[in-house]
This record gives structure tokens, sequence and C-alpha cells, in this order.
């Protein structure tokens, strides 16, 4: 009591109260660190956990559209070349699925690499296999829990391509070193420089066209020779890649006409079939001079059956 009364009326304690301290606060300090240490680990601990996830959504992110970045400078010559012939449909963009590499075979010719995406995830033989600067390869044996790529410069590989540059068509063969593809169908006098871009040309209906392949190497034409033997280096990189892509390519067509209105599907009056209540359908021979146009049926465009079809479904009746 006499402490508080003391306390109370003057400041003589202040000196004690302040040299108590000294020992009482690192006590107190002490005590509370369990708990603080308990609430910061915890704290970083989760801030680490959503940075990482962040970190591998954002970079998963950055490989797609990057990859997706890949065909833009191959559209634009398309663009240029392919004005004149547009068609009355138009193919989706790919479907694409991350892998990561699990092993790699570099035995001697042979350039083969696993990945840990099998047919679980609807992968299967023959599908393209890209990174983020060009084609890496195709799906060479799919399995269940993994699949085994065999890369571009496997020299059982053989990749159609065209020259960005000029459209000129030919085929890049492995070669069995990583930093290098043959052309050896080329002739001497081919329109083909040292720095083109070779894309893939979708001929044979493995890889899709305008995809990034390689570039051109340097070379001297030989005036005594048929064939010249010509390089390229692929865009991708076969020995760096940790992440691959697996390409589903999407052909089917979108229609970018409207689908005829009621009025204009009705028959004829003067049809003889839509008097009797009957539908003549064309015979094989006149769907057969159809087949190449069958795209257009299966997006929503309607054809009628020729004259001559018609004709005679008439004079049967």
């Amino acid at each position: 009591m006499a402490l508080l009364i003391t306390e109370y009326r003057s400041h003589r304690l202040d000196s004690l109260r302040a040299t108590l301290s000294v020992v009482v606060d690192p006590i107190k300090y002490l005590i509370d660190l369990p708990s603080v240490l308990i609430e910061q680990t915890a704290h970083s601990v989760s801030s680490y956990s959503t940075l990482k996830r962040e970190n591998t959504r954002l970079r998963e992110e950055q490989f797609i559209d990057k990859t997706r970045l890949l065909k833009f400078d191959s559209l634009e010559k398309e663009n240029i070349r392919l004005r004149a012939l547009l068609e009355n449909s138009f193919k989706l963009g790919e479907q694409l699925l991350i892998a990561e590499l699990l092993s790699i075979n570099m035995a001697p010719y042979e350039h083969i690499v696993v990945v840990n995406k099998g047919t679980r995830f609807g992968v299967h033989p023959q599908q393209p296999v890209l990174d983020a600067n060009g084609v890496v390869g195709q799906v060479f044996r799919a399995l269940p829990f993994s699949s085994e790529i065999m890369l571009i410069t496997d020299p059982n590989h053989a990749i159609p391509v065209q020259v960005n540059r000029n459209g000129l068509l030919t085929i890049a063969v492995g070669s069995g070193q990583l930093n290098r593809l043959n052309l050896p169908f080329l002739p001497n006098n081919a329109d083909i420089r040292p720095g083109d871009l070779l894309i893939t040309s979708g001929l044979g209906g493995t890889f899709p066209s305008g995809y990034p392949v390689a570039v051109v190497d340097d070379f001297t034409p030989i005036t005594n020779k048929p064939f010249v033997n010509i390089t390229a280096t692929p865009k991708a990189m076969l020995d760096r890649n940790r992440e691959l892509l697996i390409v589903w390519s999407d052909s089917s067509p979108v229609s970018l006409t409207t689908k005829p209105t009621p009025e204009a599907s009705k028959p004829h009056p003067n049809d003889q079939s839509s008097g009797s209540g009957l539908v003549g359908e064309a015979p094989a021979g006149a769907r057969a001079g159809t087949d190449s146009d069958d795209q257009s049926a299966g997006s929503g465009l309607t054809r009628e059956a020729p004259a001559g079809a018609r004709a005679g479904t008439d004079s049967d009746e």
C-alpha cells in the first residue's frame, strides 16, 4: 500500500521501475518468442508456398504464350501468299499439354527423350512436340505413365518443311547431331539462302503448319552436282529443355457462313417431288463428285443434288 501511495504522490520510484524493466523486459520477450517465431514461420511458409504456386503458374502461362507467338511470323507471310485462296472455314488453334523431361537416351544415332505424360493424359504416337523456340520432335512410343519422344535430329526422323521466305517445300532429315539437320533433296538451283527460316509445312498430317524448325546454315553451291549439300540448325533447344509441349491439332472446321433460313430451304412449288411428298436423294455418282467438299457439309452447309440427278429422279416418278 505504501508503494502505491508513494508512486501516486511522487516520482521517486521511476528510477526503480526503469531498473527493474531492464531485467523484466527480456524475460517478457523471451516468453513471447516461441509464439512469435511460430507465427512468423507459418507466415513465411505460407508466403513461400503461395509465391511458388504463382511462379509455377506464371511460368507455364509464359511458356504457352511464347510458343503461340512462334507462328506469327509464318502467318504473316502465309497471309500474303494465300489471301486470294480464302475458304469458307478456318481451323481452331492447337491444344497444348506441358510435359516434364524424365530421362535422355543420347546413344549414338538415337536421339530419344522420355517425358512424364502418357496415354492416361491422352498422348498417342506421332503427336508433335514443341518447346518455346520451335519443333522438338514427335511422340515415338506412348506408355500409360510416360512417353518416348524422338527428336528431329534422330537419323530415323524426317519432317516436311518449307522456306518461310518463299514457300519452297522440302524435307529435313536428322543428322545424328543435336545441332544439325540435313536437307538432302534440294537441287543445286533451289531458291534457298543462308539464314532462311524453315517452318513446318503441314504436309504428312503429323506437324501443324507454321512452327519454326531450323535456320539454314551457310553453304557453297557445287556446280557439277545436281544436289547441293545444305544443313540447318534447329531452333529448339534440344539439349537444354526441361519442359516440352505436346500438341493436339484440332482440325474441325468452323463455318463462316450462316445456315440457310427455313424459307430458303422450302422446296420449289414446281418441283414434282414436293407434290408427291417424296424427297429425292442424289445418286452415288453425283455424291462422289462432291467428296472433296465434305467439310462444308460438316460445317452446316447444305448442297442440292445436281440437275441431272434431279431429272433422273423425276423421270423415275
